[in-house]
């Protein structure tokens, strides 16, 4: 199949709103993926690239690499399998001279592709490919190319953790009943969806209903068969190596074979977390000498049981039995508001980000952000300036999407990071046709404008940032609303910003 197809169906996909409409284009995509061709291979990267994702884990392509590309072709030839080559040609150069090698080879990629491909080949290469669809997504439409049960592909993708893998086996006409739970092997993790308040949350999953604190840690699984345990990301990376405090406290559990699902945190000397930058530089430690701590929340398998469809309840009976009050998270029944409230204060109090909300009775399951789990977070915002902005892509396309934050600092302003979140399609337009009018420098990519237009822009921290020159960015950015109510001048200061990280004072 032309990757050029893929292009198309990601340009589709990416400007339809409906899920069942997405769906529906990312099967017919991959009905005539496999029609083409029957190498697990070249299906597995098509999947991937579907879902915004390359086969590769790393392939050393930068931002700067991205910037001064080759004009396209005019007509497409790249195949799915030309791209999954070249770039995996990519993925290896190593040694002297590999930079200009990548280049080489980087710009032997993207002459041959047409305008729309070079476009879908910037996001994947960048990892920025918004097109909404999701790993639920795809799953759905895998199930419905290969007209097999949803629920079906769901299973194999929580047992296999690995959503190229299912999609090749499924549309190969191959059984999805073959995937099991191994200990050893890593599982798609369950997920949260999003909800405004506690209120919100215990609507969606009811009550009795758990509470969890909320950690701002690094996702791990860990698992144990004897006495070898492996421990992974929620990537499904093997960090065994990197955390041997989460090793330690699961070799010391008294179970032969067990999966587990938590967090990894660093805690500092006075019990509470350290912020999530020192905890994932902790991880990224080889020597052993700053272990972070494991603080588990489910378990998947216990001495050969698999648990996956058991209740929440029983799986936590099962956790607490099993392991000590010090490495479980802080856990909470809640069988009212008032409850409810008092853990949320309790978490906050604590220093954690905030609660994951449960369904006392479901399942440990996969695939979409569901509603039996549902984090709490509370909402940090300031106003910020607008320094520049980027072409949106796909069905942003011809509007300015992606902002350049900015905050007062001195007599100019100091970037933050950027963000395309949060912003509706009015917002889009009204935006586009004010920077425009604000403009100082309209590139094809970016365009600067002058420093007058506040937004109110909410976000979940603040973290150290060696890529601005204020030395820190926003995690999780978005646009609540403008506020041409003020000037920038009234605009929130870097000095105000770095107040908000407490590991700066």
């Amino acid at each position: 199949m032309l990757f050029a197809d893929l292009a198309a169906t990601s340009a589709a996909v990416a400007a339809t709103s409906g899920r069942l409409a997405k769906i529906d284009l990312l099967a017919d995509c991959l009905r005539r993926l496999a029609a083409d061709t029957d190498d697990p291979r070249v299906l597995a990267a098509g999947a991937a690239y579907l879902a915004g994702e390359l086969l590769q884990r790393q392939t050393g392509v930068g931002y700067a690499s991205l910037r001064d590309l080759p004009p396209p072709a005019s007509e497409p030839s790249l195949t799915v399998a030309d791209v999954d080559r070249r770039v995996g040609a990519m993925s290896v150069v190593a040694g002297r001279g590999s930079q200009a090698e990548r280049r080489r080879l980087l710009e032997e990629l993207f002459v041959t592709g047409t305008v729309d491909e070079q476009r879908m080949l910037v996001g994947l290469l960048s990892g920025e490919l918004r097109q909404g669809a999701q790993a639920g997504l795809l799953a759905d439409a895998i199930a419905k190319a290969a007209s097999v049960p949803a629920t079906a592909v769901r299973r194999a993708l929580l047992l296999s953790g690995s959503l190229t893998e299912v999609a090749a086996v499924a549309l190969t006409g191959g059984s999805l009943d073959d995937f099991r739970l191994t200990v050893g092997r890593p599982l798609a993790p369950m997920l949260a969806s999003s909800a405004p308040d506690v209120a919100a949350a215990l609507t969606s999953v009811g009550m009795p209903a758990i509470a969890d604190v909320k950690l701002d840690g690094i996702r791990v699984q860990a698992h144990r068969d004897g006495d070898t345990v492996k421990v992974f990301s929620r990537s499904l990376d093997d960090i065994t190596a990197r955390v041997p405090g989460v090793v330690s406290v699961v070799g010391s559990l008294p179970v032969r074979s067990v999966v587990l699902d938590g967090e990894a945190l660093g805690v500092g000397p006075d019990g509470r977390p350290l912020p999530f930058q020192e905890t994932s530089s902790r991880a990224a430690r080889r020597d052993g000498a700053l272990p972070v701590q494991p603080f588990f929340f489910d378990v998947l398998h216990l001495d050969g049981a698999d648990l996956l469809d058991a209740p929440l309840t029983e799986r936590w009976a099962a956790l607490s039995a099993l392991a000590p009050p010090s490495a479980l998270v802080g856990h909470y029944v809640v069988d009212s508001p008032d409850a409810a409230d008092a853990a949320w204060r309790d978490a906050l109090a604590a220093g954690h980000e905030g609660l994951v909300v449960k369904s006392a009775s479901a399942p440990y399951d996969v695939g979409r952000r569901g509603a039996a789990w549902v984090k709490v977070k509370p909402r940090h915002t300031l106003d910020l300036v607008i320094l520049g902005v980027e072409w949106g892509s796909g069905r942003r396309r011809g509007w300015l999407s992606n902002l350049h934050l900015g905050a007062r600092s001195g007599d100019g302003f100091v970037m933050l990071g950027k963000t395309f979140k949060g912003l509706t399609d009015e917002m889009l337009k009204w935006q586009t046709e004010k920077l425009l009018s604000l403009a100082t420098d309209k590139g094809e990519w970016v365009v600067k404008v002058r420093p007058e237009l506040v937004a109110e822009i909410a976000f979940d921290g603040v973290q150290r940032s060696s890529r601005y020159p204020g030395g820190v960015a926003l995690r999780f950015a978005r646009v609540v609303r403008y506020r041409e109510d003020k000037t920038a001048a009234e605009a929130d200061t870097i000095e105000q910003v770095r107040a908000l990280a407490t590991w700066l004072t």
